[in-house]
């Protein structure tokens, strides 16, 4: 059975659904996102997961990505990550934690990522750079500018 993110359930055909995993968290943004497309989705039989993020986040945290991703993200990459099933997204970050992990995924409608990316915060003013590992923007402890989180060009 396949992880599905958001973007699978918004969309993918009915049928392709079906038999998915995927999390509440998710119901309530494609809510929000599309009504119609919801209660479509809530009656596919898919099976539906709630799930703590403590290992996808530390997994974000240790590629840079987790100031890019959502709770949704996490908790649907917490989710892939426990049942060891294959996730469908079109997310950049998430394929690239999947990709430091050696964790099957795949691509909902974008082209697949071909590449491991790191990221680090940049400072606007002195172009310090350090680790990206919370999803705050820090202020650089050299000259006190914004450090904005960037893709690592090492």
């Amino acid at each position: 059975m396949p992880v599905l993110d958001t973007a699978a359930l918004l969309h993918w055909p009915a049928e392709r659904l079906q038999g998915g995993i995927v999390t509440h968290s998710q119901l309530d943004e494609l809510r929000k996102l599309s009504p119609q497309r919801a209660m479509l989705v809530e009656s596919i039989e898919m099976e539906w997961m709630s799930m703590g993020t403590g290992d996808a986040e530390s997994a974000a945290a240790n590629t840079g990505d987790l100031p890019r991703l959502s709770p949704v993200d996490l908790e649907i990459l917490a989710v892939a990550l426990a049942t060891g099933q294959t996730l469908f997204t079109d997310d950049y970050s998430l394929q690239n934690v999947c990709r430091s992990l050696n964790h099957p995924f795949e691509s909902v409608s974008n082209k697949k990522s071909e590449q491991q990316w790191a990221w680090e915060l940049r400072c606007i003013g002195c172009r310090a750079t350090k680790k990206a590992d919370s999803q705050t923007e820090e202020e650089c402890e050299i000259c006190g500018s914004p450090m904005k989180v960037k893709r690592s060009r090492g």
